[in-house]
């Protein structure tokens, strides 16, 4: 595992957690990690994991509200 290590200007006024948690939802929204590698890199269950994705912009389904909302239009 790599370790990294930012410099986080105080006027961002981002914890640790949410930072790794932003990183964390990017990857897992880019394929890059599972959900499961995503939670641990944060320390969460999965499933908390997957419960504050929204919070973050990201969707577990893989795709945008918008994208959903397009898709569901053309159900007939």
């Amino acid at each position: 595992m790599s370790v990294i290590s930012l410099q986080i200007p105080d006027h961002a006024h981002a914890s640790e957690f949410e930072i790794r948690m932003i990183v964390a939802a990017k990857l897992f929204e880019q394929g890059r990690l599972s959900s499961g590698q995503a939670a641990d890199m944060v320390g969460l269950s999965k499933k908390a994991f997957l419960e504050l994705l929204g919070k973050f912009g990201i969707s577990m389904f893989g795709y945008s509200f918008e994208e959903l909302e397009e898709d569901l239009r053309h159900v007939q």
